[in-house]
């Protein structure tokens, strides 16, 4: 027997349609974005006001990503870099990246879990670049890669909480990225470091990143993250491989 649903004939009822019921959400001040920014606005005004004083920007001098530098033993340069910026235009792109992306991301995630993302993307972009390309490099940009690939990656997971709005908002993160990418190629961006963001926020994002479910009745509905107890076992793999690739660098120099 055929079911007709436009049919006033027939004997079934006809499917209800999907509707739209809000979810509540737990509010959190995205504290963690916030004092980032804070403490990355601070360095860069040092750096100006020491060259300034002395003609020599020395937090750069002390904390940028020199290859030479690292080889030494000087290892804090795979992570330092994230504090510091080149000029105004450069850590205005990138505070304004964070301020985008940071507090959305960080209600989901969670203040220590994303305080591990930013810093592990960071140490992956300056990994990399320092593996693979012998430049100073400078900026929060490694960092700020690994979050929008972060909510790429939060977007496609949770992919049946956002409906009909996953495919505009993933082409629009992917298109960012991509733009990017391709920008760097053609300038003195560290692009290995973006890179190297990327991966290293993919990787965290993917493994312990959250998974959420939709839990309650009626009206009560809540938001459960299924994906809480992996972040520090994905901190720790992740570290461990980005020592072990600085080690065989150092054994190969």
């Amino acid at each position: 027997m055929s079911y007709e649903p436009n049919s006033p004939s027939s004997s079934y009822p006809p499917p209800e349609r999907p509707r739209m019921v809000s979810v509540a959400v737990e509010p959190s001040r995205p504290v963690v974005t916030y004092v980032l920014m804070g403490v990355t606005i601070l360095v860069f005004l040092g750096q100006l006001g020491l060259e300034s004083a002395l003609g020599t920007d020395l937090l750069l001098v002390f904390g940028a990503k020199i290859r030479s530098a690292i080889l030494a033993g000087q290892f804090w340069r795979l992570l330092t870099p994230v504090f510091l910026h080149a000029s105004f235009m450069h850590i205005a792109f990138n505070m304004y990246a964070l301020y985008a992306v940071g507090p959305g991301l960080e209600s989901f995630y969670g203040h220590w879990r994303f305080l591990a993302l930013y810093f592990l993307a960071a140490a992956a972009g300056n990994t990399l670049s320092f593996v693979v390309s012998p430049s100073i490099s400078v900026g929060a940009s490694t960092a700020v890669f690994g979050l929008i690939t972060a909510q790429a990656v939060f977007i496609y997971r949770n992919r049946q909480l956002f409906g009909e709005r996953m495919k505009p908002m993933l082409t629009n993160l992917l298109v960012i990225l991509g733009l990017n990418l391709v920008l760097g190629l053609s300038s003195r961006i560290d692009n290995w470091g973006h890179l190297g963001g990327l991966l290293g926020g993919l990787a965290f994002a993917w493994f312990a990143g959250p998974v959420l479910q939709v839990e309650g009745w009626g009206d009560q509905l809540r938001l459960r993250d299924t994906n809480t107890g992996r972040a520090f076992a994905t901190g720790a793999l992740m570290a461990a491989v980005l020592g072990g690739l600085v080690f065989l660098q150092l054994l190969w120099a």
